[in-house]
C-alpha cells in the first residue's frame, strides 16, 4: 500500500501534465485557427463534429458548446456515418474531426467519405502528417509537451487540449456572428443557466459595455 504522500504526488502530476497540454493549445492558435473560426462563422449548413473513443466525447461536448453559441452543429459517430448516417451531410455543411494520432482507419474511411459531400473538412490533429491531416482541406495542429497522456497511451491530456480548442473556436464564431448573451439565454431556458438569465444577462452587458 502507497502512502498517502506518493498518492498526492501521483495526482498532481497528471493535473500539471493536464495544465500543461491545455496551454501547449495555444501554439495552434494561429493563422490556420483564424481560417477554420471563418470557415465556421460563415457556414450557411450545419457542422458534423466526429471523433472516436475519447476524441468522440470531445467532439460531442464540441458539437453542444457551438450551438450553444449559435453556430447550428451536431455530432455523428464515425461508425455510425458508416452505417448509413453520412446522408445527412449536404454540400454546405463542414465536416469537423477530432483525432489525436489522425490514424484510425474507420475514421479516416469515414471522413474521406464525407469530404465528397459536403463543403469542407478540418481536421483537429496532434498529426498534421497522418492520413487524416493529410486529406483534410484545413488542420488545426494540438501541440502536445511530452507525457501529456497516461503512459503515452490514455488520452487525458491531449482530450483536454482539444477540447480547449474547441471552447475557442464556440466563443470566436459566437462572436463573429453576433450571437448575442440575449439569444444564448433565450435558448436556454433550462436549469441554473435560465433560472439565473435576468442577472446574467445584466452582469455580461455591464461588463461588455
Amino acid at each position: 500500500m502507497q502512502a498517502d504522500g506518493d498518492w498526492i504526488e501521483i495526482a498532481k502530476g497528471v493535473i500539471r501534465s493536464d495544465a500543461e497540454a491545455v496551454l501547449g493549445a495555444l501554439d495552434g492558435v494561429d493563422q490556420s485557427f483564424v481560417t477554420v473560426a471563418r470557415l465556421l462563422a460563415g457556414c450557411t449548413g450545419k457542422v458534423l463534429v466526429t471523433g472516436s473513443g475519447t476524441s468522440g466525447t470531445v467532439a460531442s461536448r464540441a458539437a453542444h458548446l457551438l450551438s450553444v453559441g449559435g453556430t447550428p452543429a451536431f455530432y455523428l459517430s464515425p461508425a455510425d456515418g458508416l452505417h448509413g448516417g453520412l446522408g445527412v451531410l449536404q454540400p454546405q455543411d463542414i465536416v469537423l474531426a477530432l483525432s489525436k494520432g489522425g490514424s484510425s482507419a474507420e475514421m479516416n474511411d469515414f471522413c474521406a467519405r464525407a469530404k465528397t459531400l459536403c463543403g469542407v473538412l478540418i481536421a483537429i490533429t496532434a498529426s498534421p502528417e497522418s492520413d487524416l491531416g493529410r486529406s483534410a482541406d484545413h488542420v488545426i495542429r494540438l501541440t502536445l509537451p511530452q507525457g501529456s497522456d497516461l503512459g503515452a497511451v490514455v488520452a487525458t491530456g491531449s482530450s483536454l487540449a482539444a477540447a480547449a480548442v474547441t471552447d475557442a473556436l464556440v466563443e470566436v464564431c459566437r462572436v463573429a456572428r453576433g450571437y448575442g448573451w440575449d439569444k444564448l439565454l433565450f435558448t436556454h431556458p433550462a436549469g441554473a443557466v435560465g433560472r439565473d438569465a435576468d442577472e446574467s444577462l445584466k452582469r455580461l452587458q455591464l461588463n461588455e459595455g
